[in-house]
């Protein structure tokens, strides 16, 4: 199995029009499974996480010319990958016309149904409480939970200030907890 490459590997065959291709598919398998996950646990379906993430890696490949090396490669396409899910979400959203209930039955229908969940009843909460959340605070619970990234890191994957995740992240978990005591 090949080791990892660095960003700047990748970045030098991304440079040369005669590697392009390598270094993209090179990129892809490097990244693709952090981007899958981090994109999962916000839309929760595995069909719809793998269209975020082609989308993600679509926009990655139109736009790599335009990175400018001001941050890691990895938080670059952690951005791309949050924007692309938060959009998806918010697209989702529009799309349904029912009632709060209803879309908690169907969100729990959804994950029992799905072959890739395999949590049990506490994760099936914990998976509810989470979608009560405003899609940026579910973005900084996600980026700093589950993928336990910094602060600073954040801070670049989502262009705020690391006083205003910490403010974030604090009221997502109690967001959080209220809904797993209450909800």
């Amino acid at each position: 199995m090949q080791s990892e490459l660095t960003d700047d590997e990748i970045l030098a065959l991304l440079a040369d029009s005669q590697t392009f291709e390598r270094g993209f598919r090179l990129l892809v398998l490097q990244y693709q499974e952090r981007i899958y996950w981090h994109i999962r646990r916000m839309v929760l379906e595995h069909e719809d996480a793998n269209d975020v993430v082609q989308n993600c890696f679509v926009k990655v490949y139109r736009n790599i010319g335009k990175f400018q090396q001001k941050s890691t490669l990895y938080t670059w396409l952690y951005r791309i990958a949050t924007n692309e899910a938060i959009t998806f979400l918010n697209k989702k959203k529009r799309k349904m016309t029912s009632s709060i209930d209803a879309e908690e039955s169907m969100l729990s229908n959804q994950l029992k149904a799905d072959p890739f969940f395999d949590g049990d009843e506490v994760e099936l909460k914990l998976q509810k409480a989470l979608q009560q959340l405003p899609k940026k605070q579910l973005a900084v619970f996600n980026l700093r939970y589950y993928d336990e990234m910094s602060y600073k890191e954040m801070s670049e994957v989502l262009s705020t200030s690391v006083g205003a995740l910490k403010a974030s992240y604090h009221h997502a978990v109690k967001k959080i907890e209220y809904y797993l005591k209450n909800g």
